[in-house]
């Protein structure tokens, strides 16, 4: 078993390059689906995501070949069908973008159910609403779900409430529907906006991405082309709050700063000095902290994937602060693995009322998803002592060599292999 054991580190200082945006990248790589021609894409990190999308690929008849670092060309036109395997398709969320991509090309697509981390349930109800707007059917069985049409036309569709993965979904559903399709109460999101570029430079028709309307016009056929995909805000926010909780100077680079415009915002509000430039963006750390409260919120809003990971800065400022989650209320699994290292934290429904400025100790914990691991990584930096983390593997799933990242910044940590067959790992409600 993989563990990821962390010292304290004090004042980390030093720069980061960037990887593409995880989120992003695996919508990309659908999208390509779209066309017979060859996509080259830039910027794609080498995570266990795309690794799994990888293998679907090849099963299905894509030839992905990687062709540099964050390098990958695609070639869609061996496609043969669109059965994604349940099984590997269930271990991520974003398996469902096959679905957008394929249903007019294969006529009929079934992929496995949202996976990925695990803090409650990830509804796809709105993108079966705008699938059968679009003219699918749906049949759903214990282990996949299966979506079907003829021909899809275009639509006019109102999401309940925002989703960018299903705005996502819709569109690249939508650039070969036959008619004109208006997305409304669409996700404003950079990967939105992202996703939508690529499809323009295919050929797309596509306006309004990055408002809450979004206007397509079907075309039949996509081609070809080379496209980069955007930085990923969520890691370079989360090295940012890095430099508040050890009281260090750590600059992101190859960074969009607009796109972290709420959480440099809240940054600045704790106590961060933070410098933005066309292309960076440089934290400083060593004042005093102060407690705040924060909400999560859909794109432009504090991000719920920042959430766990500022919980560690939280820690760290004398006070009484209050973390809400609106988006996903139960994604609090961290919380009982900070209790272990000595944090004073109460739950309530969707909220985390944290007593900050207590000292932190190190000791096993266990990371349940993506961000909880970033959180605890982040606490195990200010905390006496040696912190081990399990589920080494959900940080191979988001984060590219993310040991080497934080390493370089002077962090004292490294992943090794325990043969302990007595260890006992931290339990996760």
């Amino acid at each position: 078993m993989k563990v990821l054991q962390v010292e304290r580190s004090p004042g980390l200082r030093g720069s980061v390059k960037i990887p593409g945006s995880k989120n992003s990248s695996l919508a990309l790589v659908a999208a390509a689906c779209l066309t017979d021609e060859t996509v080259i894409l830039h910027n794609i990190p080498d995570i266990a995501d795309y690794r799994v999308i990888r293998e679907i690929a090849h099963e299905i008849g894509i030839s992905m070949e990687v062709t540099g670092s964050g390098t990958v060309a695609i070639h869609p036109a061996g496609i043969r069908h669109a059965k994604i395997d349940p099984v590997k398709s269930a271990t991520f969320r974003t398996a469902y973008y096959f679905i957008g991509a394929l249903l007019s090309r294969c006529g009929t697509v079934s992929v496995g159910y949202p996976g990925g981390d695990d803090f409650g349930d990830r509804p796809i109800d709105q993108h079966i609403k705008a699938l059968k707007a679009l003219g699918a059917q749906l049949s759903f069985h214990e282990k996949y779900y299966e979506a079907s049409a003829r021909q899809l036309q275009g639509a006019d569709i109102y999401f309940d409430t925002i989703t960018s993965g299903a705005t996502i979904n819709a569109m690249l559903a939508a650039v070969r529907a036959k008619g004109s399709t208006v997305l409304r109460n669409a996700a404003k999101d950079p990967e939105v906006v992202d996703t939508a570029q690529l499809l323009i430079a295919m050929g797309a028709r596509i306006t309004g991405a990055g408002t809450d309307t979004i206007r397509i016009e079907g075309v039949r056929y996509l081609h070809g082309c080379t496209y980069t995909a955007v930085p990923d805000r969520l890691i370079a926010g989360s090295f940012l709050i890095a430099a508040g909780v050890t009281g260090g100077t750590i600059t992101v680079e190859d960074v969009i700063p607009e796109h972290l415009g709420s959480t440099i915002a809240k940054l600045r509000e704790i106590g961060l000095q933070i410098e933005t430039n066309s292309d960076s963006i440089t934290a400083y750390g060593e004042g005093p902290l102060r407690a705040t409260r924060v909400r999560t919120g859909m794109y432009p809003g504090f991000p719920t994937d920042l959430q766990q990971p500022l919980t560690a800065l939280m820690l760290q400022a004398p006070g009484k602060s209050i973390v809400t989650d609106k988006i996903y209320p139960k994604r609090f699994a961290h919380v009982q693995q900070l209790r272990r290292m000595g944090a004073d934290i109460e739950l309530r429904t969707g909220s985390a009322f944290i007593k900050g400025g207590l000292p932190l100790r190190g000791n096993l914990v266990h990371a349940s998803d993506i961000r909880a691991g970033i959180c605890l990584l982040l606490a195990g930096l200010a905390a006496e002592g040696t912190t081990q983390i399990t589920g080494v593997y959900h940080f191979e799933r988001g984060y590219e060599n993310i040991v080497d990242s934080f390493r370089s910044l002077g962090a004292k940590l490294e992943v090794r292999e325990t043969h302990d067959a007595d260890i006992e790992l931290p339990q996760v409600n």
